[in-house]
C-alpha cells in the first residue's frame, strides 16, 4: 500500500471521529437545553426520561463512530503506527477547540473499542494531559456580576430578575426579603462589605429533579464566599426554598451518590474552574461527573489514580468487611476508592450470571440516586503493577474472578472491574462508634431505605454490610446485586397461623412468589446492635408496615416524583411548601 493511501485511511478516520465528537457534543447540548422547558411546565417525568436519555448518548455515538470506521479498521487491523498517525492528526485537528480535554476522551473511547483488549497506552491514548488544556482567562460571559456599591437590597433584586424562569412567582417579594435576611444573618454579620466586595453568580442554572440551582460566590474579608440558591416550582409558582452556605451542603449536593446536573456549559473547563473555587471539597473529576460529563470524569479520575501510584507505594489489598458472595473488593489503602469484580461464581443462594449483575449496575447508572447509592466508574483491561499487590490479594483473586485476569510481565491486567468511593460498611462501623453516632447512623440508614423506595428503589438485600457510610456520616447504599424496581415488589403481612401443623411448620406453610415481601422479617436482621436497635424499630416503625410501602408504590404509579431534598429539611425557608 502506498503512501497516499495510508494517509487517507489514517486521514478519513481523523474525519470519521472529530465527526463524531461532534455530534455528541451537539445532541447532549440539545437534551440540556430541554431542562428548563421541563422545569417551567413542571414536567417531572419528560425531566427524568430526558436524563436517561443524556446519560446513554455516550456510549451509542461512540459505538456509531467505531462502526463507522469499520471498513478502514479491516484495513488497517491493529496496526501501531497507522493509530499514532490517527493520534497525531487528531491532536492537530482539535488543537483550537475550547473542549479538547472532552475531545480526547471521546478519542481514547474510540480507540479502545477499535483495538481489541487494549490497556492503557500513551503511545497512542491521551493519557497525562489534564482538565486545564483549555485557558482558564477569566470570562464574563461566564457569571454575571454584582457590585457592592449597589447595596444589599438591588444585588438581590436584579439575581432575581436576571433568572426568569419564565413563570409566576408563588410570592417573589417576600423571596427576596428572605434571601436579603439569610444574606444580613450568615455574611454581613461576620464581614463588613468595602470597595472591592463582589458577587458573582453563573450564568447557567443547574437543574436536577424538581429543582433549579443558581451557583455563586462573594469575595468578602478577602476570600470568596460560595453559595447555592434552589428554586421550587410548586403549582403556585416559582419559589426560593432556601439560601446556601455551609461548605459541606455544597459538597453533598455534588455528591458521587447524586444524579449529574442538567446544565448548559460552553467551555467545560471553564465551569469545572468556577466550580472548583466554589465547590473546594470536590475534586477535579467528581465536577466534570456532576455538570454531566461523566465519561471525561472517569478520564480526570485515572490520571488522579496514575499521579497517586506515582506518590505512594503501599500495596493493594483485599477490603475491609465481610466478603461479599458476587463481589471481590479491594482496595489501596491510601487511596480513597474501592475495586470490585464480578466474581467467577457465586456461592448459594445467588442464582444470577456476570452479566445480569452488569445490568443491575447499569440501572443505578442511569437511575436517579437520590444521595443513597454510590456512582460507579465502569473499566477494561485496567492494569495494576504486580509489584504493588499483596499476596494474600494475588491469592484471592485467582480464588475468585481468575477469568478476569491476565498476568503480563510485571503488570496483572484486569478485563472488567468498577472503582466506587471508599466508605465504611456500616456494620463494621456501629462495632466500633460510640452511642450518639450509632444513633444517628441507625436512623439514617433506615431513612436511606425508604428514600430509595421515594426513588423507586427496592435494595433486595439490606444487610448492614451493604451500606456505606461517608466521612460525614451519610448512610450510602453500594451493593446492587438485588436491586429491583419498588413497582415490581409485593408487599404482604404475613398469614397468622390457624391450626398447629401451620404454628410448627418447618418451612412457609403459605404460597411465596419470587416478588413478595414480608416487611415484618425485616425487624430479625437489620440491627444487631443492642443499645440502639429498640430505638430503630421504634424510630423507623413504618419500614415494617406493607401499607407504608404500598403507599410509596401507589404514589409512584400514580405518576409522582418524590423529591429528595439534598440539604436539610430545617434550613428551608417554607418547609410546608412542596414541589
Amino acid at each position: 500500500m502506498n503512501t497516499n493511501q495510508e494517509v487517507n485511511f489514517s486521514t478519513e478516520t481523523v474525519n470519521n471521529i472529530t465527526e463524531g465528537f461532534d455530534h455528541y457534543i451537539n445532541e447532549f447540548k440539545k437534551l440540556t437545553i430541554l431542562a428548563p422547558e421541563y422545569f417551567k411546565t413542571r414536567n417531572w417525568r419528560e425531566m427524568q426520561a430526558n436524563h436517561r436519555k443524556r446519560l446513554r448518548l455516550y456510549k451509542d455515538l461512540v459505538k456509531s463512530c467505531c462502526d463507522s470506521i469499520d471498513v478502514l479498521k479491516a484495513n488497517k487491523g491493529e496496526n501501531r503506527a497507522f493509530w499514532v498517525e490517527v493520534k497525531n492528526q487528531y491532536t492537530q485537528a482539535i488543537k483550537n477547540r475550547q473542549d479538547r480535554e472532552l475531545a480526547e476522551t471521546f478519542y481514547n473511547s474510540v480507540i479502545r473499542k477499535s483495538i481489541h483488549q487494549l490497556a492503557v497506552d500513551e503511545e497512542l491514548m491521551y493519557v497525562h494531559e489534564g482538565y486545564d488544556a483549555c485557558d482558564l482567562h477569566p470570562n464574563e460571559n461566564l457569571y454575571y456580576s454584582y457590585p457592592s456599591t449597589w447595596g444589599l437590597q438591588k444585588i438581590i433584586r436584579q439575581i432575581v430578575q436576571d433568572f426568569d424562569f419564565g413563570v409566576p412567582y408563588y410570592n417573589k417579594e417576600e423571596d427576596i426579603q428572605l434571601l436579603v435576611r439569610a444574606v444580613r444573618e450568615v455574611i454581613l454579620s461576620r464581614y463588613e462589605t468595602t470597595k472591592d466586595t463582589v458577587t458573582q453568580v453563573l450564568k447557567s442554572v443547574f437543574y436536577r429533579n424538581k429543582a433549579a440551582y443558581l451557583i455563586g460566590r462573594t469575595r468578602v474579608g478577602e476570600k470568596w464566599m460560595p453559595f447555592i440558591i434552589p428554586f421550587l416550582h410548586s403549582e403556585n409558582g416559582i419559589y426560593v426554598d432556601t439560601l446556601i452556605f455551609d461548605p459541606k451542603i455544597m459538597a453533598h449536593m455534588f455528591s458521587f451518590s447524586r444524579s449529574y446536573f442538567m446544565v448548559e456549559v460552553d467551555i467545560p473547563s471553564q465551569m469545572v474552574s468556577f466550580l472548583n473555587a466554589v465547590i473546594s471539597h470536590k475534586q477535579i473529576h467528581e465536577l466534570y461527573n456532576a455538570i454531566g460529563f461523566n465519561k471525561h470524569g472517569k478520564t480526570e479520575f485515572y490520571r488522579d489514580f496514575l499521579l497517586h501510584m506515582e506518590e505512594s507505594s503501599d500495596q493493594f489489598e483485599i477490603a475491609e468487611g465481610i466478603k461479599g458472595m458476587v463481589m471481590t473488593v479491594f482496595t489501596l489503602p491510601s487511596y480513597n476508592i474501592v475495586f470490585k469484580l464480578i466474581k467467577d461464581h457465586f456461592e448459594p443462594p445467588k442464582d444470577m450470571t456476570r452479566q445480569e449483575v452488569k445490568e443491575k449496575y447499569k440501572l443505578v447508572s442511569l437511575h436517579d440516586r437520590v444521595g443513597r447509592m454510590a456512582d460507579t466508574h465502569e473499566f477494561e483491561y485496567f492494569s495494576l503493577p504486580l509489584n504493588r499487590i499483596s499476596p494474600e490479594l494475588i491469592q484471592e483473586l485467582k480464588n475468585t474472578v481468575n477469568s478476569l485476569l491476565i498476568f503480563k510481565e510485571e503488570k496483572l491486567i484486569i478485563k472488567h472491574l468498577y472503582t466506587e468511593r471508599k466508605m465504611t460498611p456500616l456494620n463494621i462501623f456501629l462495632e466500633s462508634c460510640d452511642h450518639e453516632d450509632a444513633k444517628f447512623a441507625v436512623e439514617d440508614y433506615g431513612n436511606s431505605i425508604l428514600q430509595l423506595a421515594q426513588a423507586n428503589i427496592f435494595p433486595g438485600d439490606m444487610m448492614t454490610k451493604n451500606f456505606g457510610v461517608t466521612r460525614q456520616k451519610r448512610v450510602i447504599f453500594y451493593d446492587y446485586d438485588e436491586i429491583e424496581f419498588l413497582t415490581d415488589m409485593n408487599f404482604r403481612w404475613k398469614p397468622k397461623p390457624e391450626n398447629y401443623e401451620q404454628i410448627y411448620a418447618s418451612s412457609p406453610w403459605y404460597d411465596i412468589a419470587r416478588n413478595d415481601i414480608f416487611p415484618v422479617d425485616f425487624k430479625r436482621f437489620m440491627i444487631g446492635r443492642k443499645d440502639v436497635k429498640d430505638h430503630f424499630l421504634q424510630y423507623h416503625k413504618d419500614l415494617f408496615d406493607p401499607n407504608h410501602w404500598k403507599n410509596i408504590q401507589h404514589r409512584i404509579t400514580k405518576g409522582e416524583l418524590l423529591h429528595a431534598f439534598p440539604y436539610p429539611k430545617e434550613i428551608r425557608f417554607r418547609p410546608s411548601l412542596t414541589a
